[in-house]
């Protein structure tokens, strides 16, 4: 099995343990947000197969709520960021002048930025005073991380179209195209876009570990998913004071964490294998 296919079977494992959250809740009998104190740190069993939290909610399940929470966010803010950056870059490689220096000296402004300050403070900003859901509502959160992610996540996308747009212009098969009246649609459509396809395919895998990694940052710090919905990183949050008394309920969101972004970085890496044989 190669890195892209292990990848794959990892993430692919993952989401479907998402979509299938209903039908585990179903099948155990158990509700993932609702408390039941008198199943407090029950260690793993036959009733509840990962144990329970500190609420005596079932961590399975929870689990599996979790992921698409995750997955959610680290695939949309990943393929915003992907679509602004690739935007940008291409238009910058393509207009060149001063489109160019505008998007560059604005990608050097974002790099310029402390990332990790300014995410805690944007997401620490009540949204519900621009019109946006307030905090603590499950679909409002979820914007509004991926929104934070995909303004700081666009810009080493762009750099990379930008680069990998210049190198395709510039060789002679793409001169030829275009001494010969090819409109630059055509140009555009036939040769840049293929070309950027490879790059911005590996970067868009590892954006999604990257927005996953940052979510649950935020989660842990209280400034991403509230609960009662659960996100991998809330649950390390709530998990951080039972590391000695319920190892398991700190064990468990950890290892997916680890596991998703251990599979998109294979699938990073087999993407990189596979376009560096074609």
């Amino acid at each position: 099995m190669t890195r892209l296919h292990l990848g794959l079977a990892m993430l692919g494992t993952l989401a479907l343990g998402a979509l299938a959250a209903p039908f585990v809740a179903d099948a155990l009998g158990h509700d993932p947000f609702a408390p039941d104190l008198l199943a407090r740190f029950e260690p793993p069993s036959a009733r509840h197969p990962l144990g329970t939290d500190d609420l005596g909610r079932d961590i399975l399940l929870r689990l599996l709520y979790g992921a698409r929470v995750s997955l959610a966010v680290g695939l949309a803010a990943a393929l915003a960021a992907t679509f602004i950056g690739t935007t940008a870059g291409l238009l910058a490689a393509w207009r060149g002048g001063a489109a160019d220096a505008l998007v560059m000296r604005f990608a050097d402004f974002m790099l310029a930025l402390p990332a990790l300050p300014l995410l805690v403070l944007l997401a620490a900003a009540d949204p519900s005073r621009i019109g946006l859901p307030a905090r603590g509502e499950a679909a409002g959160d979820v914007l509004r991380i991926v929104v934070i992610l995909a303004v700081f996540g666009w810009v080493g996308v762009a750099r990379l179209a930008r680069a990998a747009a210049l190198a395709t212009f510039a060789r002679d098969h793409v001169r030829a195209a275009r001494a010969l009246g090819a409109t630059e649609a055509r140009i555009l459509r036939r040769h840049v876009l293929p070309a950027l396809l490879p790059p911005i395919a590996v970067a868009t895998a590892l954006a999604v570990a990257g927005a996953i990694l940052a979510e649950s940052t935020l989660s842990f710090l209280g400034l991403g998913i509230s609960p009662p919905a659960p996100s991998w990183g809330n649950m390390l949050a709530n998990a951080q004071e039972l590391v000695f008394s319920a190892p398991w309920a700190a064990v468990w969101p950890g290892l997916a964490i680890m596991a998703t972004v251990a599979g998109c970085t294979l699938v990073a890496d087999g993407v990189r294998r596979r376009g560096r044989r074609v």
